[in-house]
């Protein structure tokens, strides 16, 4: 048992040292793999287990932010939010809810304080209509230029003409 004197094995390490004779650990995923970053070279992230736990699992990194800062980054988005609604009444809706949030923030704050105010509905809206309006033009196709007497079908002009561009 590798010289270590069995009366001074603290009882974590007697219950590994078991769990290794019984073989619980043969079978472990990576196994003989190395650890991720093992090899890197440069400054060490302190935070490396909690970054790649959130990538695993597929929580975005704003879920690890306080309160504050996420309600902030909400209000700040909330053109980008809005653009994926079909109709005024669901965008309405969704600057009450937020605005809702924010009340309640203002009422029991947690987390650093961050400047946040209510949204104007109004305001949401407007910018959503002229998003969508900005949408539907690029959409469109352009509409042809305007015929002119060089361009109107049935009208020629010579070789010579159109060399000298006149």
């Amino acid at each position: 048992m590798n010289g270590v004197d069995p009366r001074f094995e603290s009882p974590v390490d007697r219950t590994i040292r078991e769990a290794v004779e019984r073989g619980d650990f043969d079978d472990l995923p990576g196994k003989g793999k190395p650890l991720p970053g093992a090899g890197r070279i440069g400054p060490v992230d302190e935070n490396w287990w909690i970054r790649g736990y959130l990538e695993r699992e597929g929580v975005p990194g704003d879920a690890m932010l306080p309160p504050s800062i996420q309600l902030r980054k909400e209000l700040d988005r909330i053109d980008e939010t809005v653009t994926r609604f079909v109709d005024e009444r669901r965008v309405r809706e969704h600057v009450e809810e937020v605005n809702s949030r924010v009340v309640d923030h203002m009422r029991h704050p947690m987390g650093p304080r961050v400047p946040i105010r209510r949204l104007d509905a109004d305001e949401v809206v407007a910018r959503w209509h002229a998003a969508r309006e900005r949408r539907r033009a690029a959409a469109r196709p352009a509409a042809p230029p305007p015929a002119t007497a060089e361009t109107a079908p049935g009208s020629r002009r010579g070789w010579w003409a159109r060399l000298f561009g006149r």
